[in-house]
């Protein structure tokens, strides 16, 4: 990584060690307010990763919903973090433009509001602009140097994990930093290449069609650092006032929000990480637009799966459920205390059946559950903290415009499309196909099988047992389980081969 980037890094950090070394040395010997002293020790964290950049924003808001990790009194100071920085002029911005569209990128629009950016982030610059055709939208254009910078933040972030993992080995069970960072890599890499924006927005648009209250903005151009888009109508769903919105309305794009989400969760496996406020946009009597598709998330379908059941486990008041479905989803470490998580889990349950937006937090209360897996030795999918994240931010944004909501409810609705969706997966050409190359594996490995057992029998290698006392037991040799395996998967392969013929 680049020198001048390490030392600026160092130096923040140099920094905010020392701040704290003062504060605990003035603040020895005195009744000074502890809960003042980390509330400060918050906020300089929270200051320190915004001075740090976009790499270390994300994580500290990744770290925001992981309670197993991080102290109560800095949760709340880093889910204020925000992607904000003060504007820089237009200057800085036009190189880029014109190493990516050419010389005569401005004859692309009638008019660039140069002069007051849409909004300001360390990745990246917006204007509005007029399209050659009268079309409203904007340009995010990448600020020079920032894809090197944050590629140098992660190798960086990456070998500190590795050695905290080195050295705390029984942390890194459970926890695995490594794994949890290189989720956050592949949920932020479509913003350093905006052409993989691009397409994670055609992909949401196209997802999005069945519903008939949300939109994604229409991509006109894209290129790895520019990115032209339709202007999405509106305003940021935070400052909507609810009293111009029928409860109709309010209510039908608080549900197709939360449904577009599970869908992206369960069925698409490709979902919004970071639908906050600001990236939702509504307009009374139009659509909820979704914006910013640079931090995307996507599942494997058995990890989709798992997490489905534990939502479900969670819809059915099933505490128990939920405790097995979480470990299912991590893996329980040799120290784990199993039981006593199911009965965290049994007393967590009933807090969250059934509940709406104004009486329950429920992203944090989801995330939760990682702070009880965590001290009783249970290791969690390290996709939960993206996951956990997009359902913070969902159900804020949702939170604004209806709070009212049940979570679950709205869960138990989508159930039923979810799972004939999914069983139409399982039917499916590439499903079955996969299944039968299964099988004649099997029936390979039961020829090969067979083959062993012809050549044990030959030498004898077969005996039967008898216990002291007169009671008979037959103790059965790694050649007989062999020989039951062989003749099983030779039934399958025989069964298959008959309806074949």
């Amino acid at each position: 990584m680049s020198v001048r980037r390490l030392r600026h890094v160092t130096h923040v950090l140099a920094e905010l060690f020392s701040d704290e070394v003062t504060r605990a040395a003035r603040s020895r010997g005195e009744s000074a307010d502890l809960e003042l002293r980390e509330r400060r020790r918050a906020q300089n964290v929270r200051v320190a990763l915004e001075r740090l950049g976009p790499f270390y924003i994300k994580l500290g808001q990744m770290l925001s919903t992981r309670p197993d990790i991080v102290p109560p009194s800095m949760i709340g100071e880093l889910e204020k973090l925000h992607d904000h920085v003060s504007p820089a002029p237009f200057s800085t911005f036009e190189p880029v433009l014109e190493a990516e569209l050419g010389p005569g990128w401005k004859e692309q629009f009638q008019h660039v509001d140069i002069f007051e950016p849409l909004g300001t982030a360390s990745l990246a610059q917006v204007y509005a602009v007029t399209m050659r055709d009268g079309r409203q939208g904007v340009v995010k254009v990448q600020r020079p140097g920032i894809r090197s910078q944050v590629l140098d933040d992660m190798r960086m972030m990456r070998r500190a994990a590795r050695l905290v993992g080195r050295c705390a080995p029984r942390l890194n069970a459970v926890v695995d930093l490594d794994a949890m960072l290189g989720v956050l890599f592949d949920a932020m890499r479509p913003e350093l290449d905006f052409t993989i924006e691009a397409g994670n927005m055609d992909a949401a648009r196209a997802a999005i069609a069945d519903f008939r209250t949300l939109s994604v903005p229409e991509v006109l151009l894209a290129t790895p650092r520019v990115l032209i888009q339709a202007l999405a109508p509106g305003q940021s769903i935070r400052q909507a006032r609810r009293d111009e919105f029928t409860e109709r309305e309010r209510m039908a794009i608080g549900e197709d929000l939360l449904a577009f989400t599970y869908r992206g969760f369960f069925i698409n496996r490709m979902f919004h990480a970071d639908p906050h406020p600001g990236n939702i946009f509504v307009q009374p009597g139009g659509q909820a637009s979704l914006i910013d598709w640079g931090m995307v998330g996507r599942l494997d379908r058995r990890t989709s799966m798992r997490i489905m059941l534990v939502l479900l486990n969670l819809a059915e008041n099933d505490g128990h459920g939920l405790a097995k479905a979480w470990v299912d989803l991590g893996y329980a470490t040799p120290w784990a205390n199993v039981d006593a998580f199911a009965a965290d889990m049994a007393a967590l349950t009933p807090k969250i059946a059934a509940a709406s937006l104004e009486e329950l937090n429920f992203g944090v209360t989801l995330t939760a559950v990682l702070q009880q897996s965590t001290k009783r030795g249970i290791k969690t999918n390290p996709m939960i903290s993206v996951l956990g994240k997009a359902f913070g931010n969902i159900e804020g944004s949702v939170r604004c415009l209806a709070p009212e909501l049940s979570i679950t409810s709205v869960f138990e609705k989508q159930m039923a499309g979810i799972m004939i969706d999914l069983a139409g997966e399982f039917f499916s050409t590439t499903h079955v196909a996969k299944t039968t190359m299964e099988m004649m594996l099997g029936a390979d490995t039961a020829l090969e099988q067979a083959r062993a057992i012809t050549r044990d029998l030959s030498n004898r290698e077969f005996r039967v047992n008898v216990t002291e006392g007169g009671h008979r037991s037959r103790e059965r040799s790694p050649l007989l389980s062999r020989a039951m395996l062989a003749a099983g998967a030779a039934a399958l392969w025989r069964y298959h081969q008959n309806r074949r013929e």
